[in-house]
């Protein structure tokens, strides 16, 4: 398709994004989700903060416009700031920053009950801070704050501020849906109306989710003329959050006759980075980026993916830097199992098929949940074959918690027949058992991949005799997850390590 229009992205994870409850970058951390935006995906600009918020804000400021200043990036580094008299201008210019995105009242309710002064004073106010941080080498954009209010319940007000503000000496102006109330015919209509009464304005649109129509509303704002919208990774933000970058960026690809210049590839990878700087979970269906939008369910669809793939719409996992799988459950029927066995390089007779088949449904049908990584030790359970013969056992372990000492962890493994033993200490008693066993496996110079998630489901019901499942994820080349289920949280971990090191294990003696 060609390509008309290219759609300018403003990602505000490092500003807007972190106003989420309970999320607080460090200043390493909001360094490396700037590079990885600007670098590696490839955003047009980035807003990383607003002034004078903190020091640490300062401190995180500085660190990534002396980094972006020495890559050429300084250009596409904004900071929000505020009609303050110039002390906004100051903070950002101490911080080394080169452009402000300034913060108007876009609505008169917001302009009489917060700063309580007329439109005049106002635009005579934002006309000032235009002309100081021009004349210290900032560049000036202009967020028109409660937007979407303002258009609804008085549009002149919005009309009079942007006739009296130096929008000529603007590079563009924003136009938020602050509480996100519009609907998609709202905000083409409103959109569609800034545009043709201000043709010569470069306008972007910033929506939030609290109706959950932001990606909508951001389609209908481009649909309209805006020329650049602004996201969030992983949608974070205020209350329900901004619109998705990754969402955004695929809609826009695939749904419009525009372009980015995004790096679509590698979008997962930034919201698994995002997802463990900020402690908030990516949903499991969370489109684009969610661990289960690329996983085929039905043995239906798995089956039709082996028929010219007629159960493939344009979200090709490869294009995201993913892959497509096939889960096994109780609807997974034996095309999903199929799938799953070449993936493992196993084999299998129409007979031994359907015996594994009808364990893996009685599994399933019993609420457990089974992956890829437990498929060989159900064959092997199932047709007691040796076709996973388990190389490490572990023999013993004592894990001591005392109260203001380091937890202790002792075990004894068996590997390839011989028995290893080793003591260490750690933060926890899953961490002092994993250092001993990495104590053993540095000596004998094995493999050891890296923990990379580790996820713990209890059922509801506050019973202390509850099982519980924990789920490692491990990167050893390729990611894997293993899964133990016991009674104790460490013992459940432990279950799963051992199995991930049989794996480990078995793929070592294949290659």
């Amino acid at each position: 398709m060609m390509k008309n229009r290219t759609i300018s992205i403003m990602d505000t994870t490092l500003r807007d994004g972190e106003q989420t409850s309970g999320v607080s970058f460090a200043a390493h951390e909001k360094l490396s989700i700037a590079k990885f935006l600007l670098q590696e995906l490839s955003v047009d600009a980035i807003e990383i903060a607003s002034a004078r918020v903190s020091d640490g804000e300062m401190i995180a400021a500085k660190k990534i416009m002396d980094w972006a200043r020495s890559k050429g990036f300084a250009s596409k580094i904004e900071i929000l700031g505020f009609v303050d008299q110039g002390k906004s201008i100051r903070w950002i210019e101490e911080a080394g920053g080169e452009v402000l995105n300034l913060l108007s009242k876009g609505s008169a309710n917001h302009l009489k009950h917060q700063l309580r002064k007329s439109l005049a004073e106002h635009i005579e106010e934002i006309n000032s801070s235009i002309n100081e941080a021009l004349s210290k080498g900032i560049n000036v954009n202009l967020y028109l704050e409660d937007w979407s209010n303002g258009m609804k319940q008085d549009a002149s007000h919005v009309y009079q501020l942007l006739e009296g503000v130096n929008v000529d000496k603007l590079g563009r102006v924003m136009l938020p849906d602050t509480l996100g109330i519009l609907t998609p015919h709202e905000t083409h209509t409103f959109i569609q109306d800034m545009v043709d009464r201000f043709p010569d304005i470069y306008f972007d649109f910033h929506a939030h989710n609290d109706y959950d129509l932001s990606v909508a509303n951001v389609l209908s704002a481009m649909q309209a003329g805006a020329k650049g919208v602004h996201t969030t990774v992983n949608g974070l933000g205020e209350r329900a959050g901004n619109a998705p970058l990754a969402s955004v960026v695929a809609l826009i690809h695939d749904h419009t006759d525009f372009s980015t210049k995004v790096e679509e590839r590698k979008v997962a990878l930034l919201s698994k980075m995002v997802e463990s700087y900020s402690g908030i979970r990516i949903s499991q269906n969370c489109p684009v980026v969610g661990e289960n939008v690329f996983t085929q369910c039905s043995g239906v669809h798995a089956d039709g993916d082996n028929k010219h793939g007629l159960y493939y719409n344009d979200l090709l996992p490869e294009r995201f830097g993913r892959v497509r799988k096939y889960a096994l459950g109780k609807t997974s029927g034996k095309a999903n199992i199929v799938k799953n066995l070449e993936a493992l390089g196993i084999e299998m007779e129409p007979a031994e098929l359907k015996i594994v088949t009808d364990r893996i449904i009685d599994l399933a049908d019993k609420k457990e949940n089974v992956t890829i990584e437990d498929l060989p030790y159900i064959i092997s359970d199932v047709l007691r074959t040796q076709q996973l013969e388990e190389k490490i056992k572990l023999s013993n372990y004592s894990l001591v918690h005392t109260q203001g000492l380091y937890p202790t962890a002792t075990l004894s493994i068996e590997i390839d027949g011989q028995v290893h033993q080793a003591t260490s200490a750690g933060d926890g008693q899953y961490d002092a058992f994993m250092n001993s066993l990495r104590m053993i496996y540095t000596k004998l110079n094995k493999p050891f991949p890296a923990l990379i998630d580790y996820s713990v489901t209890i059922p509801p019901g506050g019973r202390t005799d509850a099982l519980v499942e924990t789920v490692i994820t491990w990167n050893y080349g390729k990611i894997f997850k293993t899964r133990g289920l016991e009674s104790d949280q460490t013992e459940a971990a432990i279950k799963a390590t051992i199995k991930m090191l049989n794996i480990i294990e078995l793929e070592v003696e294949n290659y």
